[in-house]
């Protein structure tokens, strides 16, 4: 039999002018004056004021006299003799350069890679997304489910996790060896399993690496010999071996000569004596209105009843425009917030630049300060940059966990992380410190941590364990 029954419960729902609001608030400053001359072409009723420079170059070259208008001017315009003539034996005063080697991307060349053993439109899409998650060493240090979320929120449609997993399989196919690894063990295993699989030592390295990771890290050389069935000199070998492989798939210096890479910051931070002053590196709200031709053509439209069809679409095209300057206002007023609630809880950092004054900061506490939402604060200093006077600094590197010392006060792990730098770069480099020597050492210097600590940081900073920085002094 049919029923009915009457259920009443809370339900929240996203509008999807607010995804395209938090859309806005993920772009950087690239990404968001692409997204403004998309609009701008989009929509009659959104337009932007020229710069006053630039507006005033343009009046200047138009009202500039030209040199050389007449022939008669130019054509008897001779150069010298004397500077003709001596020009071939002198050198120029002006050095000449000869031009760089255009060098590609690694990226760009993995892509091609993939289309050449894909056909699928969708994948592809997918592909790039992935192989443009990659850092600069060529290792995805991304989680698939963050992945997934972030484009899902670009693409607006959602996307699971387990879509990228056979993507990311094929990308691990392509060359460089142990591209798209997610650890630096899953880059050297990646290169094990592209040589021979019948040669012994390939085999009990890959072992090694699978079972017994952990205990290399730990250096229970006794516990490996013996769970392997392996004597010293073996031992060793395999050790050798596995040193020879590369820790990252790309190399920081590729052949040719590397792009500087120009970074467009977000923030711009400057100090006036012990004043830190924060703002946007480039406002767009100001620069941005709806044309009054256009409001009017939507007036009359609205008192002429005839084309009902065009009327909706210019009122449409017009609520959008409004929308879009509004939300541009909006992203801008809460970035503004975030940024100073970040600079007043990291003043003495950001006042000396040294990174031991960092403070554990999380995403809770801005978020808590400023009155926003979590993913808020994590969608505004998500791919952001803010210039300071000590340098250029990403903002998602500033939210450190932290650690308790011996005086009772929270140290950011960042600290930690640059004493484990600066202990492991002064010692012996073919007697190591061993983790449990780092602990003592850090343990000098008031921090007091474990020993699965140290090697926990020690994997984030991509240091080698002691047996290896041995066998590579």
């Amino acid at each position: 039999m049919l029923q009915q029954n009457l259920v009443q419960k809370q339900e929240t729902k996203i509008l999807p002018q607010q995804i395209q609001l938090l859309n806005l608030f993920h772009l950087n400053t690239l990404e968001l004056e692409h997204r403004i001359e998309q609009e701008l072409e989009d929509n009659p009723f959104l337009e932007k004021k020229e710069d006053e420079e630039e507006a005033n170059a343009d009046k200047f070259a138009k009202e500039q006299v030209q040199d050389y208008q007449d022939w008669d001017e130019y054509g008897y315009d001779d150069i010298p003799d004397y500077k003709m003539e001596y020009s071939n034996y002198l050198p120029d005063e002006e050095k000449t350069f000869s031009p760089m080697k255009a060098s590609t991307d690694f990226r760009e060349d993995l892509k091609k890679q993939y289309r050449l053993c894909c056909n699928d439109t969708d994948e592809i899409l997918l592909a790039d997304y992935l192989i443009d998650s990659l850092s600069d060493d060529g290792l995805l240090e991304l989680p698939l489910d963050k992945i997934a979320e972030e484009y899902s929120f670009s693409c607006k449609t959602w996307l699971e996790p387990e879509a990228f997993e056979q993507i990311l399989y094929n990308l691990q196919k392509l060359d460089p060896i142990g591209i798209g690894a997610r650890s630096i063990c899953e880059c050297l295993l990646l290169q094990l399993r592209s040589m021979n699989g019948k040669r012994p030592d390939v085999i009990k390295a890959i072992c090694l690496l699978q079972d017994h990771y952990q205990d290399l890290r730990n250096r229970n050389m006794d516990k490996i010999m013996e769970c392997l069935q392996l004597e010293e000199d073996e031992l060793k070998i395999i050790l050798e071996l596995v040193s020879s492989l590369k820790m990252k798939p790309v190399a920081e210096v590729q052949e040719g000569s590397t792009p500087n890479s120009h970074i467009i910051p977000d923030f711009l931070i400057v100090q006036e004596g012990d004043y830190l002053e924060v703002s946007l590196y480039n406002q767009r709200s100001s620069s941005l209105f709806i044309s009054r031709e256009w409001k009017e053509i939507v007036a009359d439209s609205q008192k002429n009843k005839k084309d009902a069809a065009a009327a909706q679409y210019l009122k449409n095209k017009y609520q959008s425009a409004q929308w879009f300057v509004s939300a541009i206002r909006q992203r801008e007023g809460t970035m503004l917030r975030i940024m100073k609630a970040i600079v007043n809880m990291q003043y003495d950092y950001f006042r000396e630049g040294d990174i031991k004054l960092l403070k554990p900061m999380i995403l809770k506490n801005i978020a808590d300060k400023t009155g926003v939402d979590i993913s808020t604060v994590s969608r505004i200093t998500c791919n952001k940059y803010v210039d300071t006077p000590f340098g250029m600094i990403l903002l998602k590197d500033l939210f450190t966990e932290g650690i308790i010392n011996e005086k009772g006060e929270a140290i950011s792990n960042k600290v930690i992380q640059v004493a484990i730098e600066d202990a492991i770069e002064k010692e012996d480099k073919k007697n190591p410190y061993t983790d449990q020597q780092l602990v003592t050492i850090l343990a000098k210097r008031g921090f007091s941590i474990a020993r699965r600590t140290v090697a926990k940081y020690r994997e984030i900073l991509q240091i080698p364990v002691a047996q290896m920085r041995s066998i590579w002094a």
